[in-house]
């Protein structure tokens, strides 16, 4: 058996529905998700939501709504799009999981771990004053703040705060955490993400940062234990989720064989995942995670953030519900950088749906199809099962580019190599014209429509990680040799 394969997202918080960027982030890590389970490898892959902190708390009194059900009904959002983005929930070879930091399981574990850091001499009470940013639900240093505001929310006020809680000694991790970013070059991807994590440790080490809140003032999060004035802050609690679900620290066993995870993020979250969990990691002893693949925002036009304030939010339900799953899939995989920042408009979505998917892929599939049934290409389906399987085989490993862009998390690229397949397809067809051969040469044409079909089984193939609904419709037209009914992607 190939090695265990862990992956995992953020949770989203659960303080409004998801937005665009948690439909990227989620279709990434189900893209590598799959790849990694058609290659064989067994696939934990967790994602779920972050439901405790002050945020929360503050939405869901000024809705009016006691809490838990306003968590309740904003973790079945997330469940909603996690089954229209057409994440791998029920695929052979991929143990899926939904975490919820309200959980009893979630909250005794977090207790545990806070128990065994305080053992070990990494907390301690202290009286502290700072500025808070409720967005972040992060403390902020002056050094970081941009025009006297979080540069993450430039809209909202920072709130000063002074009291007694309790602090994690972040910073006697800043030496290993450094070793390890100058011994793993991939620790933290780009390249770019990782040296900031270097700078920032080099030139300020990593601070000490609260993890508890005063129960008066924040009463919704997990209890600290032995002090019931006390709860543990949102960061603290949410981060420990990732090995939750794997089983720590009930089933050692089932945390032992998924191993180290590979992790999913915003880069808002950087610092938070690659050095903040890192040394929550190493306090109790925990092996650190195995890499940190960071995504860029999805902005407007012009560079932008997206805000719910300003009005520029784009809703993915609304762009499933008109476009399809794969649709969106398709747009996030391939026009949306893998790393940077990339802007989003709908003229733009619109435009590569009706120039890729609809003239290109739906256009050749449709093509090739019609011409097989009109020439009389003849296979049973036993033939077209084995070479589609032999095609399957082979296909990972004979496309060294598609592979390696996949295994760099790359998936831009990725799909690249899949439309270069198409385009090639399509120029095979001007060229050998089977449509004009088939009056003077049948058995030539014949010949030339059955090279076009064994590429739409290529392609199909390397759609399945990453559109792999539009992929199953490939395969059961190739099977029965007939143009679909329906085009894969109706004309918008």
């Amino acid at each position: 058996m190939k090695e265990s394969f862990y992956i995992t997202t953020t949770l989203p918080y659960v303080n409004a529905k998801p937005h665009i960027g948690h439909a990227l982030e989620f279709i990434r890590a189900d893209a590598i998700a799959r790849y990694k389970a058609l290659q064989g490898h067994p696939v934990f892959f967790n994602t779920g939501a972050d439901e405790h902190g002050l945020k929360i708390y503050q939405k869901a009194q000024a809705e009016g709504k006691e809490i838990q059900t306003y968590v309740d009904e904003n973790a079945e959002h997330i469940k909603t799009m996690i089954e229209m983005l057409g994440m791998a929930t029920d695929v052979p070879n991929i143990t899926f999981n939904f975490s919820r930091t309200t959980d009893e399981k979630h909250i005794k574990a977090a207790q545990k771990f806070w128990k065994l850091c305080d053992e070990k001499g990494f907390i301690e009470k202290r009286t502290y004053k700072g500025l808070y940013c409720v967005g972040d639900e992060l403390f902020m240093t002056e050094k970081e703040l941009v025009n006297g505001r979080c540069p993450n929310h430039p809209d909202q006020e920072l709130e000063e705060i002074e009291e007694e809680n309790y602090f994690f000694k972040a910073s006697s991790f800043t030496e290993r955490l450094l070793e390890e970013y100058e011994k793993n070059p991939q620790f933290i991807l780009p390249e770019a993400r990782l040296n900031e994590m270097k700078s920032l440790l080099k030139q300020h080490g990593l601070e000490d940062f609260s993890i508890s809140r005063v129960k008066e003032k924040m009463p919704w999060g997990v209890p600290v234990p032995g002090d019931e004035d006390q709860v543990m802050y949102v960061w603290f609690d949410a981060l420990i989720n990732y090995i939750v679900a794997i089983g720590w620290p009930d089933d050692m066993e089932s945390f032992e064989k998924w191993g180290r995870m590979t992790q999913y993020c915003g880069k808002d979250n950087t610092r938070q995942q690659s050095a903040m969990w890192q040394a929550m990691l190493l306090s109790v002893g925990l092996p650190l995670s195995k890499q940190i693949i960071v995504n860029g925002f999805v902005t407007a036009e012009g560079g932008i953030k997206m805000s719910k304030s300003l009005g520029n939010v784009v809703d993915p339900v609304e762009l499933i519900n008109e476009y399809g799953t794969d649709a969106l899939r398709y747009y996030v995989l391939r026009e949306v950088h893998p790393f940077e920042d990339s802007a989003f408009t709908l003229e733009r979505f619109k435009e590569t749906y009706n120039a890729n998917l609809v003239n290109g892929l739906g256009n050749l599939l449709s093509r090739v199809l019609k011409m097989s049934e009109d020439f009389g290409v003849q296979y049973t389906e036993e033939q077209i099962g084995e070479i589609i399987e032999r095609i399957e085989e082979d296909v990972f490993e004979l496309n060294r580019e598609y592979r390696t862009s996949i295994e760099s998390f790359n998936l831009m690229s990725a799909m690249d190599e899949i439309w270069k397949e198409v385009k090639s397809a399509d120029t095979f067809i001007q060229e050998t014209a089977p449509f004009k051969m088939v009056k003077e040469n049948k058995t030539k044409a014949q010949e030339d429509v059955y090279t076009c079909i064994l590429s739409l089984i290529k392609i199909a193939h390397m759609l399945r990680p990453m559109m792999p609904d539009t992929a199953e419709k490939m395969f059961k037209s190739i099977r029965v040799n007939k143009k679909p009914e329906e085009s894969l992607f109706p004309r918008k």
